[in-house]
């Protein structure tokens, strides 16, 4: 049930990212994009998407409260008491009506009909945010932060995987590249300030890295140490590649803007593990609640009562020196012209070396 439910977020983070990518990527001029062909029949699939990946929260919660009451009635009490079912119903009926909308007009070719799909996919992001961990702490705040964060998320990521692996040719990518690049900055920016509070929803700076003894805690270290790679493919894809298409107007640079892609992904998947875990002011630290990973590789014994505090070693500071080679290859990788997945297999190789550095730290 936890796989299902954190492939399930991943999937629905990643509809999300297409609806909004793909109305917005429209509204841009074809002088200043590549030509991009997103069929009707992947918007339906994704608003379909959202309605059904968006219940799976709801129905986990009705399954567990269902031994108590009867299932009738618990999920007439999920459904119309919960907000996080008053959300899905919401969801529900604004994603038949997207669905009708992307079924009857064509979206390419009006302006119009493009504001009005995005307008659409904000409320059902505002549906999101109604439903999420931090609306249930903090109403208004949670509220708020909560759908900044997924809209700029949404925006940067959206518009990316669009390009990446829906453009027909890599035309006018410079000029693309123009307006993408503060796009994407402004959104990275927001994405950070604001997950930073949310984190402070769950968990005190100071007790981060305690956190890491809890299955919640593993995922959020994971979900950070990805955004390091993210960020190099950041600088190739905006930086390094507009320098490369001034010399070379043929060089093609699908492959790299897939490669971040795929590394969203991975943060998506990470981001969906973390709703899937009890965060740290509502878990216990017990012999049970403690990580099996954690547990795994923690050089030490475990106690309930113990704090997490970092003494790098030599293995520790070996294995952080070996991640760094790992990222400088990942540059080195796109200068030499070798094939885009050689860098991705650097960046996991990153991601593990750093993990594995920070625990035996501990």
């Amino acid at each position: 049930m936890l796989l299902i439910g954190i492939i399930s977020q991943a999937l629905l983070y990643l509809c999300f990212s297409l609806l909004i990518g793909s109305f917005l990527i429209y509204l841009v001029p074809n002088t200043h994009r590549p030509d991009i062909n997103v069929k009707k029949g992947i918007l339906m699939i994704a608003i379909g998407g959202i309605a059904i990946f968006s219940s799976f929260p709801v129905l986990q919660l009705i399954l567990y409260l269902a031994p108590y009451d009867g299932f009738i009635k618990t999920l007439q009490s999920v459904l119309f008491s919960f907000e996080v079912g008053k959300a899905w119903i919401f969801t529900y009926i604004v994603s038949n009506l997207l669905f009708i909308f992307v079924t009857w007009v064509n979206y390419r070719k009006k302006n119009l009909y493009a504001y009005i799909g995005i307008f659409f996919t904000f409320l059902l992001i505002l549906a999101l945010g109604w439903s999420s961990h931090a609306a249930s702490l903090d109403e208004v705040k949670g509220f708020i932060t909560h759908t900044i964060h997924f809209t700029a998320v949404s925006v940067w990521i959206g518009v990316l995987i669009v390009v990446s692996w829906f453009s027909k040719n890599h035309s006018n990518w410079l000029n693309f590249l123009k307006w993408f690049t503060p796009v994407a900055l402004t959104c990275f920016v927001i994405t950070i300030v604001t997950g930073l509070i949310l984190m402070a929803f769950v968990v005190e700076f100071k007790d981060y890295p305690n956190s890491w003894m809890i299955p919640y805690g593993q995922a959020l270290l994971i979900k950070h140490i990805l955004i390091v790679p993210l960020l190099s493919y950041a600088v190739i894809n905006s930086l390094l590649i507009k320098r490369k298409l001034k010399k070379d107007i043929s060089f093609n640079p699908k492959p790299w803007a897939k490669v971040e892609s795929l590394v969203i992904l991975l943060i998506f998947s990470a981001t969906a593990a973390l709703g899937e875990q009890s965060p740290p002011h509502a878990t216990i630290l017990t012999k049970e609640t403690v990580s099996k990973v954690f547990t795994l590789l923690y050089q030490g014994q475990f106690k309930p009562e113990m704090t997490v505090q970092l003494v790098f070693n030599s293995a520790s500071i070996s294995l952080m020196l070996l991640a760094v080679l790992f990222l400088v290859l990942v540059i080195i990788s796109f200068l030499k012209k070798l094939p885009a997945v050689m860098s991705f297999i650097m960046s996991l190789l990153f991601v593990f070396s750093v993990y594995l550095s920070l625990i035996l730290s501990i």
